[in-house]
């Protein structure tokens, strides 16, 4: 019997409530230049450090030690598969969470508009950032003009500002390719291979991309800026088994950004729709309590300072979120986790490997007897440092949803 079936037959039906809110990339670093503190050290938050007091605390580790997630790996072990064996491209992710409903086989890549040179040199990954009525406007001529592709249908749907994806529909397709991106300017934009060269799937998908360039890129040669495409996270819908039948629970997602959304609907999730901002999540988490049992609440801000390396926006985030929380607490959850599915310190500008913090609260947590929620505070917690993946098992015990093992 391996781990997972051992869970599934101790599991109990109860009618716990359970929240997981990520605070994207939260985890820091206390470096010489930010004064030995991190941004959750130097923000002001009363409401976490009210929490902390009668929580338990630790750190998790995203992956494996060393390795640096995307947002995908760092979700899915948050949702408590493991993010080595359950590999999910970017382009995937960015469809789901556009309201793509992907079909198996599917082939799906994350886009970026760009500016091309003369001689099909990348000169801007991002166009200028176009303007997302701008990124509909060329994404609904291409939808026009490149409809299909032999018998393979292209689907293209405009996300964000210079976003946009690609969906490959066909017989015999599968994934990974490598990208269609240069990751930087004054190159060439690369063709897309399959990362497995053994796969005759992955050759005519890779085959279908570059078929797809030839069609497309004449359409939009003479829009400016955006007269070119990077294709991303080249990748097919993986079979993930469903969250409620997995966990037991009815789960819901709340997040602002399609990714996040993605990942979500990926393992099942019911994604609620509208809300914009943090404490208007939190108002729709209290308006649909009764409606499910797992909430994930997505809070995308400290990620995106930490990745400016803006230090004082992140601290602020962090404040702005903590503001807010009492909005949450009004309908306070059996089991309540905070955390984030990576760290981006400031000072890496970027995901890194280091493991973030958590703080987990329930009436049998315990209190670790720390006045705040913190990487350094969380070195010392009960929780100890454990991988990612089993973080929804822990919120399952404290929500007492395990019988016991053996006799």
């Amino acid at each position: 019997m391996n781990l997972d079936s051992l869970y599934s037959e101790l599991t109990l039906k109860t009618n716990a409530k359970l929240v997981l809110l990520v605070l994207d990339g939260v985890g820091d670093l206390a470096t010489r230049e930010q004064g030995y503190l991190t941004p959750l050290e130097a923000a002001v938050t009363p409401n976490l450090d009210a929490l902390s007091k009668d929580s338990a605390q630790g750190r998790m580790i995203p992956v494996a030690p060393g390795i640096t997630p995307g947002s995908g790996p760092g979700h899915v072990a948050l949702f408590g598969y493991d993010p080595i064996e359950y590999q999910v491209g970017r382009g995937v992710i960015e469809a789901l969470g556009l309201g793509l409903e992907l079909k198996a086989g599917d082939v799906a890549a994350r886009a970026n508009f760009c500016t091309l040179d003369a001689k099909g040199i990348v000169t801007d990954r991002r166009a200028g950032r176009i303007d997302t009525p701008v990124c509909e406007e060329l994404c609904a001529l291409l939808a026009q003009k490149v409809k299909k592709i032999g018998a393979t249908e292209v689907i293209i749907k405009p996300g964000k500002g210079h976003r946009f994806v690609v969906v490959f529909r066909g017989a015999g397709l599968e994934g990974p390719l490598t990208d269609a991106d240069p990751h930087r300017e004054g190159l060439p934009v690369p063709d897309a291979k399959p990362v497995n060269p053994k796969s005759a799937k992955a050759k005519k998908a890779a085959k279908l991309v570059a078929e797809f360039y030839k069609a497309a890129l004449p359409v939009i040669a003479q829009k400016k800026p955006a007269n070119g495409f990077l294709l991303r996270g080249i990748a097919h819908q993986p079979a993930i088994p469903g969250f409620q039948e997995r966990y037991g629970l009815r789960p819901a997602c709340i997040a602002v950004y399609p990714m996040y959304k993605g990942l979500a609907q990926l393992v099942g999730m019911t994604k609620l729709e509208g809300a914009q901002t943090i404490g208007e999540q939190f108002e729709r988490y209290l308006a649909e309590y009764d409606n499910y049992d797992y909430f994930f609440i997505h809070y995308k801000y400290t990620d995106m300072h930490g990745e400016d390396g803006n230090f004082a926006a992140k601290r602020r985030a962090i404040e702005e979120l903590d503001a807010a929380l009492p909005i949450l607490l009004r309908k306070r959850p059996d089991v309540l986790v905070i955390t984030g599915d990576h760290s981006t310190p400031c000072a890496v500008k970027g995901h890194s490997w280091h493991p973030q913090p958590v703080l987990l609260h329930s009436p049998i947590s315990g209190s670790d007897k720390l006045e705040r929620f913190t990487e350094t505070g969380a070195n010392s917690g009960s929780l100890g440092v454990f991988e990612a993946k089993y973080l929804i098992r822990l919120m399952q015990a404290n929500a007492r949803m395990f019988d016991k093992f053996g006799a």
